[in-house]
């Protein structure tokens, strides 16, 4: 069939043109559209509740709305983890799905099943959905920095509310714009307990009057001179004037009692639960854009950027917008680098086939083809929806080499063909369908094997389209494009490539013999082949040593998921303590983002303590989030490097009570969003038990730490949170008209403030909150002596209803899958994941003993590299079996094809021993290179059987009688015929490949592990094709022909 294809091509070949015409167009449309990116979208499909519970402690908010709200989506059909947090007052939860569902999907069932649990929820809990986007999506950050000094935190965090913030909402792809830092400007009502005392007012009275006191309504219209009149009563507070002159009673005699007769009105600032700090100067305000889920990075920022640029003139004078983080300056470099590659990719090409051709148009078939089937592999990523990022862009990398194979063999044998008619038609022209004759039958005669072998190449990639969950979203592209432009290559090598050859490959075609560099070569190869068909069992012997010694090397590497990434930016994330509060944290904060800038190679600092205002960030007010941005690496100090870079910055940030925690940004939201550890190595304890929980984790800590690799282990404290605990005494309480409820409204208003409407101004809405004096609730004895008048007139005491005492409890809870649990962050320096892991087990088995009801699961990083190991072991066996099946039905014969398969290890071996010079450590990455590596090594192997098929047969056909010399002929002409075209494709992969395992940049980590096996098995796999393959062969044909050597003739046994 594929002959037929080729001949159909060749005598349509102006159809063919045609269409590779209308090919590279679609291609060229599709590559300026494909949306660009860093790294392919690895979040999960989840689904985020935020519920806001005001001023309650974490243990009420757990009990009270993440418990509820998690047992409920465990039912959501397709949720595979439904993960909880429960703070001082608020609640998240988040509901992550399997892969493949819908997102939109999802939301519409989370929200079903809400509103069957929102009834159960408390008064004044409203729950609702989080953005259409993960963590993943912060992409920029900004900070409002005014250098005048005339804006204060809370008029710099109003621009950034009210004005900014609905300008970026409306850009296109932004899901949500999440303010940060600064403060909330809140109109505060202060009163005196003891004046309202004094006026027999009661709490519940003041909290009425301020609600009624800020209202409009409207009175529908007049008809006045044939003329409507809209009738609206204006009531809205508008100054602190108006709040002091709301009426709470009015005396006998007519004398009201206003507000301001029996408290302090002030602004100040709202209660924050996050902070925001730049440069180590102070406090500012700013803002995170968060991208919608999938959408193209690149794209949004630019047009965020765009949008600032308009916004610029509309700032108050000396405010200017300061970029933080910018995520597309990792995209474009990550991408730039790869880009690069490429070109120079195509360059080698063209310059190794015009060296070892020395014909320039011969050349030009393999360059011209070869962009032809990236660009194919572009219009199918654009249909499919794959980013052109590291990953996507690296598969096109690492497939070049064995695309251009097709074409050099083709052209190699065009050659070869074209040189023999020479011979047999001294001094004559070949007519031009001559020519076309002999370029046909030379591309029938290895076009269909290259076919086949190409498709093994493809093929070889299905363990990698099985790897689930992130695994699985990482390197899914990079096996897609990879396949893609594969499978063209394969398309083309039968249909343009003769085509080309049959318009090129014309004048005077130079002969093998007059090239040095295949003189050479040959020269080289002939007496070590000889040697080799000499002593075939002995080859195989050594080739077995060979084979073997890679237990050295496998004995010795350790395993990881992935290499650190430089991303260029660095996220410092150490915890504190928890229970620290706010002016702390801003102290905290400030100090260590002044210790970042003492290292000369940071241009910015800008720290995040607690949580911004989006439902993609569950921080607690002790978690730190520092964003260090670099100056470009040209101003870093000589031998500076990365990694040199964490160390120094390590020794820099020492503060007692912070266990420094240095990621790249992207990597970590990544890790966070599927398994919530910020960490590589996490262990999870559940149980029923806080205070078990939060002993077994210490246990764990202290366990691990001592292990060689780790440079820290924390563990969350569970019950490090302070309390004072308010105790109603309902038989006292009752004596006084009192209950529960009237008690805790007391405690939450007064003691806790309570929110009780907004002022408005213009566009902008600024909260209302009444509390007691700082004063005279800040300690136990104050809180016991607090007074308080009861609707009934009653002069009370909190002590006189109520026991008050300190306590300790949760700063905060976590659950997952509705059990609770205590996690530890284990960061690892200087040591692969997998021994360390390993190593941390062992110990945490033998040292740390679980009660009933209690388990440990180990997470981050090592969860994925575990899935996936998993994984490929199951599906590797199978896919050998279908490339067993691509080989048996090129060579119709069950031995021929088994020796390609049982070759296959040995090609492998180099692989072994360079990633293990180099110091790799096995990741899911290398086990991608060894993949490709493999599938390269069979295509070899197959090419390399046809020319030695192809030789003896010859010789059958001839009639002559089969004796060893006329095997070890045949081996000898059909092995020195794949000399220039081995060397020309080994060439090309090693010079496409080195490259990317030399070369720095964003994104060379990923292509380093993928190209280092590769890179190693180009020279394992050649010498099994060139030397190994050949006598195994010869070994095969004398027990297929039944026969044994005798006096150098093959006599039947």
């Amino acid at each position: 069939m594929i002959a037929k294809i080729i001949r159909w091509s060749v005598a349509n070949r102006f159809l063919v043109l045609l269409a590779t015409a209308l090919l590279v167009a679609a291609g060229i449309w599709s590559l300026a559209r494909t949306p660009l990116d860093a790294l392919p979208d690895l979040s999960d499909v989840q689904v985020i509740i935020r519920t806001s519970y005001p001023g309650q402690a974490p243990q009420l908010v757990e009990n009270q709305i993440t418990y509820p709200l998690t047992t409920t989506m465990m039912s959501v059909p397709g949720a595979k983890t439904v993960r909880g947090y429960s703070f001082f007052g608020d609640s998240f939860v988040y509901v992550l799905f399997e892969d493949g569902t819908d997102l939109y999907w999802a939301r519409s069932r989370v929200l079903e099943y809400l509103n069957q649990v929102q009834s159960k929820l408390p008064p004044g809990a409203t729950a609702s959905l989080g953005p259409d986007a993960t963590g993943v999506g912060w992409i920029y950050e900004y900070a409002l920095v005014d250098r005048t000094g005339h804006l204060d935190l809370g008029q710099l965090r109003a621009l950034q509310d009210w004005f900014l913030k609905f300008e970026l909402k409306s850009v296109a792809n932004v899901a949500e714009v999440a303010s940060l830092g600064g403060m909330v400007r809140q109109y505060q009502v202060v009163l005196d307990p003891n004046l309202l005392r004094s006026f027999g007012i009661s709490h519940a009275r003041v909290l009425d009057a301020i609600k009624r006191s800020n209202q409009e309504t409207g009175g529908a219209v007049i008809e006045l001179a044939e003329a409507e009149y809209m009738v609206r009563a204006k009531g809205y507070l508008a100054s602190l004037e108006d709040f002091r002159n709301i009426p709470l009673s009015a005396s006998t005699q007519g004398v009201p009692v206003r507000l301001g007769d029996v408290a302090r009105i002030q602004v100040g600032p709202e209660m924050r639960r996050g902070i925001a700090e730049l440069d180590g100067d102070g406090e500012v305000a700013g803002g995170v854009i968060v991208m919608r889920t999938g959408k193209n990075a690149l794209e949004t920022i630019q047009a965020v950027k765009a949008k600032f640029e308009q916004l610029k003139g509309s700032l108050p004078p000396g405010v200017e917008i300061v970029t933080t983080y910018d995520r597309s300056q990792l995209i474009e470099r990550a991408v730039a680098n790869l880009q690069n590659k490429l070109i120079e990719e195509f360059i080698v090409v063209a310059v190794v086939c015009l060296l070892f051709l020395f014909h320039l148009r011969s050349s030009l078939v393999a360059v011209v083809s070869l962009p032809v089937g990236i660009l194919a592999a572009f219009i199918v990523m654009r249909y499919q929806g794959v980013n052109a990022n590291v990953m996507s862009l690296g598969g096109i990398a690492i497939a070049i080499g064995a695309m251009v194979d097709a074409a050099v063999v083709m052209i190699e044998n065009a050659h070869k063909h074209l040189e023999a008619w020479g011979e047999a038609h001294p001094n004559q022209e070949l007519t031009s369908n001559e020519r076309w004759t002999v370029v046909t039958e030379a591309a029938v005669e290895v076009g269909p094997a290259l076919f086949f072998s190409l498709l093994i190449i493809t093929l070889s990639f299905i363990p990698v389209f099985t790897l689930e969950a992130q695994e699985g979203r990482l390197f899914a592209p990079l096996a897609f494009t990879k396949t893609y432009a594969m499978a063209a290559s394969a398309a083309l090598a039968v249909t343009l490539v003769p085509v080309l050859m049959g318009y090129l490959i014309r004048g005077r075609i130079p002969q093998e013999q007059s090239n040095p560099i295949n003189r050479a070569l040959i020269a080289l190869y002939r007496p070590v082949l000889a040697l080799v068909l000499r002593f075939p069992k002995a080859t195989v012997a050594v080739s077995l040593v060979a084979l073997l010694s890679a237990a050295f090397p496998l004995s010795h590497l350790g395993g990881e998921f992935m290499p650190p990434m430089d991303e260029g930016d660095l996220l410092y994330m150490p915890s504190a303590l928890p229970g620290l509060s706010a002016a702390k944290a801003s102290e905290l904060l400030q100090q260590t983002d002044r210790m970042i800038k003492t290292v000369p190679e940071v241009a910015r600092v800008f720290g995040k303590a607690g949580r911004a205002e989006t439902a993609t960030d569950p921080a607690p007010m002790e978690m730190f989030e520092t964003t260090v941005q670099f100056k470009p690496r040209e101003e870093w100090r000589a031998g500076m490097t990365p990694d040199k870079l964490v160390e120094e910055l390590d020794k820099a940030v020492k503060v007692p009570g912070l266990s420094n925690i240095w990621v790249p940004p992207i990597r970590n939201r990544i890790d966070m969003l599927a398994t919530g550890i910020k960490s590589p190595v996490g262990v999870k304890v559940t149980g029923p038990d806080l205070t078990v929980i939060d002993r077994l984790a210490g246990e764990v800590e202290k366990s691990v730490k001592d292990v060689p690799g780790v440079t820290s282990a924390l563990a969350e404290r569970l019950v490090g949170g302070r309390y004072i605990d308010i105790s109603i005494d309902r038989v006292t309480a009752a004596r006084y008209g009192l209950n529960v409820a009237d008690v805790q409204t007391l405690v939450s208003s007064a003691i806790g403030g309570d929110n009780v409407g907004e002022v408005v101004e213009g566009r902008q809405r600024f909260p209302i909150n009444v509390r007691y004096p700082r004063e005279i609730r800040d300690s136990l004895e104050k809180l016991q002596g607090l007074p308080f008048v009861t609707e009934k007139g009653a002069q009370l005491r909190l002590g006189d209803v109520a026991t008050i005492k300190f306590d300790d409890g949760p700063s905060m809870l976590r659950s997952e899958n509705a059990r609770l649990s205590g996690w530890v962050y284990v960061d690892l320096h200087g040591r692969d994941l997998k021994s360390a892991v390993t190593e941390m087990q062992q110990r945490v088995t033998k040292e740390v003993k679980l009660p009933a009801g209690y388990s440990i699961a180990w997470s981050g990083q090592f969860e994925y590299l575990e899935r996936a190991s998993q994984r490929l072991t199951m599906v590797v066996p199978f896919t050998l079996a279908i490339i067993f099946l691509l080989l048996y039905l090129t060579f119709r014969r069950v031995d021929e094809a088994l020796l390609i398969l049982l070759a296959v290890p040995f090609a492998l071996t180099g692989g072994f021993w360079l990633i293990w010079s180099l110091g790799h450590a096995v990741s899911v990455a290398s086990a991608v290179g060894f993949i490709a590596l493999a599938g390269v090594a069979a295509e070899f192997g197959v090419v390399m059987l046809v020319y030695l098929k192809g030789s003896w047969e010859q010789r059958m056909a001839q009639g002559k009688e089969p004796t060893e010399a006329l095997l070890i002929e045949a081996i000898t002409e059909g092995a020195v015929h794949r000399v220039r075209p081995k060397a020309m494709t080994v060439a090309v992969i090693l010079a496409g490949l080195l490259p990317i395992l030399w070369s720095g940049g964003s994104g060379s980590e990923v292509m380093q592990r993928i190209a280092a096996p590769m890179v190693g098995g180009m020279v394992t796999a050649p010498l099994l094709s060139m030397l190994v393959l050949p006598g195994v062969w010869m070994l095969l044909m004398r027990r297929q022909l039944g026969v044994k050597s005798q006096d150098g003739r093959l006599v039947k046994v």
